[in-house]
């Protein structure tokens, strides 16, 4: 008998890069958004843990976030049992979508339960964010969140986005590590109030507020990846009122302000480019495994 989970991607409606830590990494303020792009997780039971995958490319030993995540809450806890998963790869890796993150934060999840540890979310959180600073993001929220810090200090925003997305991949990988070696920033820095300007615009409407959503990561990239900038102009020729690229790249989304135009934008795309749509005020659904 096997079980079937989604594991749901994000894009970064904003994000800037505040500071160089110390410890190498990063600070970061920005806005995680679900998106209905999503990877399926198939679990059955298996003497040790086991990982298949439908992409040969894609490693499927200990160098893949599932498998360390299995391991992780194995060793942790002194599991006895193991899992086998199989993995339906959708999202694209190397795209800042957080595939390879969702995937491990839904094998916390599962297993949690499956293996009847039974841990409350911060509990989890504390071991998601050992694989990635985005991890703990996908545990608990179902809806917009504000992180900071590395990306692990979430606040809920209990809302969704009043705005219909429409999200594409240009087929080239962007590896995080190298865009933040070449980020070049007057370090630390002040970020725009996006949280502010979040707010302002579902309360008010206002389109103008959607101009304090900028990435920092977008005119490294684009010199480096030009397709980024083209797509971005594909998707404002097509009625996009905003378009900007997700994470350290190199997908890129466009904000539509209803499912009309953005299905007809996804559809006169996608027979080129890997590409999804987002209905306007999308949330996951949480699962009935996630504890409180």
């Amino acid at each position: 008998m096997s079980d079937v989970r989604k594991a749901f991607a994000k894009i970064n409606l904003a994000l800037y890069i505040t500071d160089k830590l110390p410890n190498g990494y990063h600070s970061i303020e920005t806005i995680f958004a679900p998106i209905a792009w999503h990877d399926t997780l198939t679990f059955s039971p298996a003497p040790t843990i086991e990982l298949t995958c439908s992409l040969s490319s894609l490693p499927t030993d200990s160098n893949n976030l599932c498998v360390r995540a299995a391991k992780l809450l194995q060793e942790t806890y002194t599991v006895q049992t193991g899992i086998h998963i199989h993995l339906e790869k959708s999202i694209p890796f190397g795209a800042g979508l957080g595939g390879g993150s969702s995937d491990a934060a839904t094998v916390l999840l599962y297993l949690n339960r499956y293996w009847q540890l039974n841990l409350p979310i911060d509990k989890l959180a504390e071991l998601a964010l050992k694989l990635g600073a985005d991890v703990p993001y996908f545990l608990s929220t179902n809806a917009l969140a504000f992180a900071e810090g590395i990306g692990e200090k979430l606040t809920d925003l209990h809302c969704t986005f009043p705005y219909s997305l429409v999200v594409v991949f240009p087929n080239e990988m962007v590896s995080t590590v190298w865009a933040y070696k070449n980020l070049r920033l007057p370090f630390p820095r002040k970020a725009p109030n996006c949280l502010s300007a979040l707010k302002s615009l579902i309360e008010t409407g206002d389109k103008e507020f959607l101009n304090v959503f900028e990435n920092d990561f977008e005119p490294l990239v684009e010199s480096a990846f030009p397709i980024v900038k083209s797509l971005k102009e594909t998707l404002l020729e097509r009625g996009a009122i905003k378009a900007m690229m997700s994470g350290s790249g190199s997908a890129v989304f466009g904000i539509f302000e209803d499912d009309v135009r953005a299905e007809a934008c996804r559809d006169s795309i996608s027979n080129r480019f890997p590409t999804s749509y987002t209905p306007r005020g999308f949330a996951m659904t949480k699962p009935d495994f996630v504890s409180s």
